[in-house]
């Protein structure tokens, strides 16, 4: 009847390689308590932790809706090509950052501590960023 060829899940091997990269982020860079792959329609693919205090299935839902509205904003701001958002609390630090992958765009959402260096945290979540986006041009 239809001729859908568009796999809307990611396949294993693609969140098994997210995982990697969660663990290299999660191990590398002192200060981070939680990383998650999720997709950009709000569902958690992948989730490391060092505190399981958070509710990823919200979470999830929530980065994807911010990740939405700040692109949005930028549209009309006339920025072009934003990827990441920082936030920066009195208890602590968030990236998000999209992985405009071709078949499967995700979002990986990090949390870390206060007083992590917010460059080494840049530069992993962007090598991670990449590196997923790689695999899913190769495993499509």
């Amino acid at each position: 009847m239809f001729n859908i060829k568009e796999k809307r899940v990611a396949s294993e091997e693609l969140i098994n390689k997210a995982k990697l990269e969660l663990h290299e982020i999660i191990t590398n860079v002192r200060g981070v308590n939680f990383v998650m792959v999720c997709s950009t329609d709000g569902f958690e693919l992948a989730s490391l932790y060092r505190r399981d205090i958070y509710n990823k299935s919200k979470l999830a839902a929530v980065s994807s809706s911010l990740l939405a509205m700040v692109t949005a904003f930028t549209q009309e701001i006339h920025l072009t090509g934003c990827q990441s958002i920082t936030l920066d609390a009195e208890n602590g630090k968030v990236i998000l950052s999209a992985i405009p992958a071709k078949n499967h765009p995700m979002i990986i959402v990090a949390m870390s501590d206060k007083d992590i260096l917010l460059g080494q945290l840049l530069h992993a979540v962007k090598k991670a960023t990449q590196n997923i986006k790689t695999a899913d041009m190769a495993i499509a």
